[in-house]
């Protein structure tokens, strides 16, 4: 924005920024030897008694300037940096020039670099007695006027800046996000997984039921779509030899937006030779508790008012009884099915099925989605989805209309996947191309892949696979009823 367009506030700042460098002043330097972080003051000296000075040591400190109350020649302010906020104490008298300039130049929102020594007021607050005084950035642009956080959540999401500035309970949950991250890591590698990537842009996409964006190479004149799953070439490093792997990274899916979507989002994807289903529940449920009591000291959360425990073992229902004790109907009867869909579900969701088209095992879970989700609060296994709409994923040793799969789920919420991987190369090839056959009503049906097929046909050990939707777990392990709220920069409209 252009100065004569300044409002009087940010006006007023240009003309202290001008003023500094008129007087010699770089409001801009290079560097600050900061030597500790707040949060280690506030650690090592607070048992301080009221009035207890600590002159033999200084420490240098640097953040952002948060409050400030001026109280004749000396001025109590607040400075903020990445792990806390501590008051700090200033005689203006017993700065350099350059000091005294600055401090009478500085504005809320500036970023200051302090050397001073710890000392506890005679109200008991613990403090920092500046006696060299910088400024390392000169602010242009108001904070926001209320420091408790931000109350719009147009704000709030579309200048995630401000909002962590102004609310501590927000960059703790992004703290947490990290910490829990690390942590899943650490429970793979401590367990022989290693870490790789694949690719972002793929010259098909697969490994889920989901539409990709699409974009264009110039260089190789081809169409290349944007990762909606990493599964298809992991399972490829499988076949390579490697038997434990796993790749925390991003993945865009063209659908809508909503409390717990975003186009874009990371997922942790693992797979194991020579385990199943079986094998994998457990380690999934070991993975989720060990991560919630490492991050949050407990194995058990609130979430919105409501507790989820994640000690193991966890429940279990197969995708058939939710259908008959949720639904009260017979998985078996199409009609039946039918008629609950038309009785229950949404009127815009139903405007688009075309449930003449759909097969029994389509019916089935969409019924399932609509009766059971919402009872699975607790963490729970939900099982042995149709054949029909898990292609990947292999029979189910007793049933062969089934497949051995299972989503886990907690507060409602699916939070993960994971199959008994298909390797049969010839059952591979013939279920891709019934979900080719599919896509004509289903846009979301899997296309043919016989680059992945020539890996399957080289031959994949019995496999285990699983995805986590990191931010689903998040949002529980934070308390965060919005996955716009566990991510940094979610998707939003552009505003004109």
């Amino acid at each position: 924005m252009s100065e004569m367009h300044d409002n009087p506030i940010k006006a007023e700042k240009r003309k202290k920024l001008h003023a500094l460098k008129e007087k010699g002043i770089n409001p801009f330097p290079y560097s600050f030897d900061k030597t500790v972080h707040i949060e280690q003051l506030i650690r090592d000296f607070s048992n301080l008694v009221a009035g207890e000075k600590k002159p033999e040591t200084t420490f240098r400190i640097a953040g952002r300037l948060m409050t400030l109350r001026a109280m004749g020649k000396a001025s109590f302010f607040n400075v903020q940096d990445q792990t806390g906020t501590l008051q700090c104490y200033i005689k203006v008298e017993e700065q350099s020039e350059a000091g005294r300039t600055s401090f009478d130049l500085i504005d809320l929102g500036d970023i200051v670099g302090l050397e001073g020594y710890m000392f506890k007021s005679q109200k008991g607050e613990l403090s920092l007695y500046v006696k060299n005084f910088q400024v390392l950035t000169k602010t242009l642009e108001p904070l926001p006027e209320k420091f408790h956080g931000i109350q719009d959540v147009e704000i709030k999401y579309r200048h995630r800046h401000l909002d962590l500035i102004s609310d501590p309970d927000s960059r703790k949950v992004f703290v947490t996000r990290s910490k829990i991250i690390k942590a899943i890591k650490k429970f793979l590698d401590d367990r022989g997984f290693m870490e790789v990537e694949t690719p972002t842009l793929q010259p098909l996409y697969g490994g889920a039921a989901a539409t990709p964006f699409t974009t264009h190479h110039k260089a190789l004149d081809m169409k290349l779509f944007m990762k909606i799953s990493p599964e298809l070439y992991l399972k490829r490093l499988i076949v390579g030899g490697f038997e434990k792997v796993y790749e925390v990274g991003k993945n865009f899916r063209n659908e809508g937006i909503d409390r717990t979507h975003n186009p874009e989002f990371t997922m942790l994807e693992f797979y194991e030779a020579y385990t199943d289903y079986n094998y994998q529940m457990k380690q999934f449920e070991e993975l989720v508790s060990t991560v919630c009591k490492e991050v949050t000291g407990s194995m058990k959360v609130m979430y919105q008012d409501k507790e989820i425990d994640f000690t193991p073992p966890w429940n279990k229902i197969t995708v058939l009884d939710g259908v008959k004790i949720h639904a009260k109907v017979d998985p078996q009867d199409r009609a039946a099915l039918v008629d609950y869909l038309q009785k229950n579900e949404e009127p815009a969701k139903l405007k688009k099925m075309q449930m003449d088209k759909l097969s029994l095992g389509e019916l089935q879970m969409k019924v399932f989605e609509v009766a059971a989700e919402p009872h699975l609060w607790q963490p729970t296994f939900v099982m042995d989805h149709p054949v029909e709409i898990s292609p990947l994923t292999k029979i189910h040793r007793d049933n062969n209309k089934l497949v051995e799969r299972f989503e886990p789920f907690a507060a409602c919420m699916e939070i993960g996947n994971s199959y008994s991987e298909l390797n049969d190369p010839e059952e591979q090839r013939a279920r891709l191309k019934q979900q080719e056959a599919n896509r004509g009503h289903d846009e979301e049906a899997h296309p043919m892949d016989e680059d992945f097929l020539h890996a399957i046909e080289t031959g994949m050990p019995p496999t285990g696979g699983v995805g986590i939707g990191i931010e689903r777990v998040v949002m529980i392990m934070t308390n965060c009823p919005s996955i716009r709220d566990i991510l940094f920069f979610p998707t939003m409209k552009i505003v004109k």
